[in-house]
Order: C-alpha cells, then structure tokens, then sequence
C-alpha cells in the first residue's frame, strides 16, 4: 500500500492559513507566538510571515517585545496589511438602507445610512444603495473583496434579484442588488432575505446549538425562515417561507388568507399591505386574542410541513409579550404543536446575520489569496519538489 505526501506547495498553503486565521484572531503577533498557536516548528512560520509580507498580506507592525540584555531576543509584531481587505455588510429596509464595512478581524471600519420614503421605489433604493456603497469605499480598509446583503423583500435564488409578489408591503418594482454593487466591489455579491439572514443569525447566537427551527418574522411584513440540519432552506427559486398568502383562521372563524386577516383588522398602513405595527401593539384583548389565532394557524401549517424542533418568532410586534402570549395561548390548543419563544435577537438581526456572513467569507477569501498572489518561481519550485 502506497501512500501520498502533501505537495510542499500544499504544505505551504496550510501553513500560510493558520497564520493568518491566527492573526485575524490575534490581531497581532510575533512569530514565536504564532508558532506556539499554531503547533508549528519556528522556522515554519518565519517562511510563511515572510511570504505573507512579500505578497502584500501581512506586515511588520514595528512594534517590539521586550528584549536584550539578558532577557532573549528582541520579536517583531506582525498583523494583517490593509491590503487583506475589507468586505461589505449591507442591508435594504423599509426604514432605510445600511452599509457597513467590516474586516476581518470583525470590526465595523464605517457604517452609511440613507432614508427611504414611502412607497420606496426601486430606482430610489439602487440609488440609496449605490450612494452608501461608494462612501463606504471612500473609507479605509484596503479592497473591499465582497458584499452580502440582506433585503426586505422575496429574492430569487440564481440571480439575487428583489423580486415583486402580491401584496408585497415594501418595494415597488424589481431590484438588482448584485448588479448595483459589482462596480464597488472586487468579488461576489451574495443577496438574500432579510428573515434567512435574521434566522442565521439567532441559529449562532443560541447557546444551545439550534439547527431545526422556524424563524417566524411580524413586522411590516410578514416572513418566514426554516432552518433544517443547521442551514436554512430557501426552496427551488429561493421564495419558500412566504407565508403572506398561507390560508389561517380569519377574525370570525373564517378560512382566509393571513395576509387579509390585517386588512379585517384595520391594522394596516393607510393605502398599503404595509401592517401598522403601532396599531398592532395597541389592541385590545379580544382583537389580539383574534390576531393570536390566525398566527396559530400559520404555525400549525409550518409545523405540519416542515417538523421543526420549535418556533422562534421575531418582529417588531411579533415577540411582544402581550401578542406573544395570545399567540401562544392559541397555537397550544391546536391538535399538533411544538415550543414557542421569543427571538434572543431584537436589534438588527437581519443585519447581523449579514454581517457574520460577511465577515466568514471575507476571512475565507483572504486564506486564499497567497495562492492566486503566489509567483510563477514559488509555484514551480512547490510543483517539481
């Protein structure tokens, strides 16, 4: 039985990851910290600082430790060069879009904010969308390598378009986020919605490692995200979880859609789909106890369909305690049922889910560029040993 070593251009492709998923934890550190990080010998990792300093992705700090006159040699601080770049955490709400430039050690580096108004247009928002991607890239950080973004509204799964359905409470028209942002950014644009995004992002946040749950979102909008084995299930075109037009109970026992059931309600914005969720939070007991019942019949039909473990629901209105527990009280009735909580997250949560996405494939694409940044010397030299 024969058995294959690693090339050395592989070796040296692992060597240089540790080095630098180190130093995007570390921030900075000096090779002999590396080495004892890493497990690797000292020589190893002083070839990798050095290949890394010369392809631009790594520098010396000019900071250094303690050293001479009896106390061992001096060591250098080494960190990530700017040059590793930045990525793009971006979300498009009814409220507003919000563009975030994030390294890989997680900082915010700036944050651009721009007003919608209402009933937000798709021109309006691509233009919101492109003034606050090109202030972002004035900023510093290096190249911005990718951008993930977060939308209220259906997105198509193959091309990341915002995609117009009945009844859709937000934008006007279609939007086409990847091809708004590709001139601000050197690599990928990932687009998706914004309640798969708040669903990932309470999936990393449970201490107790949720993977089988629906993410219900109440707010403006209605949505929502199944998780499954730990990733969320978009459906063939990307639209599952769209539960507007599901069939539920209706305020006086009716079959109806649950869309509607704001309209018998008078809880919606005046001349949209829109809820009114100032409205929502002021019910009375009796039409909260009705609101609770038609929610229950949407969670029975997710229940049925998908299995999961428990419910989380999210929204501005949604994890009220008072609409919460109507909800609750309701769905427990009901001949099949599971848990129901509130989420954990409540600021931002879409756009946190964006930002952890953002900043995991920023630390992947970073890994991999000495490869593409290698010389033609350096790769000969790996393929003929």
């Amino acid at each position: 039985m024969t058995t294959t070593k690693p090339s050395l251009e592989l070796l040296r492709s692992l060597t240089d990851e540790h080095v630098l998923r180190e130093l995007m934890r570390a921030r900075r550190l000096t090779r002999a910290d590396l080495a004892a990080r890493s497990g690797l010998s000292k020589p190893t990792v002083g070839e990798s600082v050095r290949r890394l300093t010369e392809a631009g992705l790594v520098v010396d700090t000019g900071e250094r430790t303690p050293g001479g006159r009896g106390r061992g040699r001096v060591g250098s601080y080494y960190a990530l060069a700017d040059t590793a770049g930045t990525a793009l955490a971006v979300s498009i709400a009814p409220d507003g879009v919000v563009v975030e430039r994030v390294d890989a050690h997680g900082d915010v580096l700036g944050r651009t904010r721009h007003d919608i108004s209402r009933p937000a247009r798709a021109e309006q928002v691509a233009a919101a969308l492109r003034t606050a991607a090109a202030q972002a890239r004035e900023s510093v950080g290096g190249p911005i390598r990718l951008a993930v973004v977060s939308a209220a509204d259906p997105v198509e799964r193959a091309s990341g378009r915002l995609v117009r359905l009945p009844d859709a409470p937000f934008l006007l028209g279609e939007l086409d986020p990847v091809d708004v942002l590709a001139p601000q950014v050197d690599g990928p644009v990932i687009v998706d919605n914004d309640v798969n995004w708040a669903a990932q992002a309470e999936r990393n946040t449970d201490p107790t490692g949720l993977g089988d749950f629906a993410y219900v979102f109440l707010g403006e909008g209605l949505g929502c995200a199944v998780v499954s084995d730990g990733e969320v299930r978009r459906g063939h075109s990307g639209l599952a979880g769209e539960i507007a037009h599901l069939v539920t109970i209706g305020p006086h026992g009716q079959a109806t859609r649950f869309i509607d059931v704001f309209a018998d309600l008078d809880l919606r914005r005046a001349g949209t789909t829109a809820i009114d969720v100032e409205r929502v939070r002021q019910l009375t007991v009796a039409t909260r106890a009705a609101l609770g019942r038609a929610v229950s019949g949407v969670l029975a039909a997710i229940v049925a369909l998908a299995d999961p473990r428990l419910v989380i629901v999210g929204g501005p209105w949604g994890s009220q305690p008072a609409v919460l527990d109507a909800i609750t009280t309701a769905f427990s009735q009901l001949p099949r049922h599971v848990e129901v909580r509130p989420a954990l997250l409540t600021e931002e949560p879409s756009l946190t889910g964006a930002r952890a996405e953002a900043l995991d494939r920023l630390r992947s694409a970073i890994v991999a560029l000495p490869q593409r940044t290698a010389s033609p010397a350096v790769r000969a030299t790996a393929t003929d040993s």
